[in-house]
């Protein structure tokens, strides 16, 4: 289940009907998918999808979706470091974000036009989408890895519109999720 850290304020929110509450406001939607630990790790993209035909139709629906693929990110995954770079400074797209996570976890960083920064953590069964210009930057929890599945608008996928603001580096990735060691120091990885 996902967790909200809106560190400025030193507050934390767990419960689905308070994140989704907290939000709702800057355009963000959370929803949470039960049985999305039914799959087996070894479960190909073709599996996975087939799995969530069901939810990925009425997201497509809903939005305005086209496609869906999923992204597997492991520790192991080539050039990981680097790909990762492009995910973890702050930037914005010229459409929405959706991500449902299959397994693994990750952590969305948000940056509102008129609110405080925020970060989401989320896990297997969460879903989220980021709407089309939201300022936000992504991390990888601790154990470097997260599987899900990416809806896109454009078949092309998303480009993204780096800020260069420098507010990705004042926030290092703090995931509270399973695992999550509080004498732990977490580094930035550039």
């Amino acid at each position: 289940m996902a967790t909200v850290n809106i560190r400025d304020e030193d507050r934390v929110l767990e419960e689905p009907e308070a994140i989704s509450q907290f939000l709702s406001p800057f355009g963000i939607w959370y929803r949470r998918f039960e049985g999305s630990d039914t799959l087996d790790a070894s479960a190909t993209h073709e599996e996975i999808l087939a799995a969530y035909e069901a939810p990925i139709t009425e997201l497509k629906a809903e939005g305005g979706y086209i496609t869906a693929d999923v992204i597997d990110i492991q520790p192991e995954t080539p050039n990981l470091d680097a790909m990762l770079a492009k995910f973890n400074v702050e930037h914005w797209h010229d459409e929405d974000e959706v991500r449902f996570i299959v397994q693994g976890r990750g952590l969305f960083h948000i940056h509102p036009k008129d609110g405080p920064v925020f970060s989401i953590e989320v896990e297997a069964g969460d879903m989220i989408k980021v709407p089309v210009g939201t300022r936000h930057w992504f991390d990888l929890c601790q154990d470097r890895q997260i599987r899900a599945i990416r809806l896109f608008q454009d078949p092309a996928g998303w480009t993204p519109h780096y800020t260069d603001s420098g507010t990705d580096a004042q926030y290092q990735p703090l995931c509270f999720g399973p695992g999550y060691v509080p004498t732990q120091q977490v580094t930035r990885r550039f």
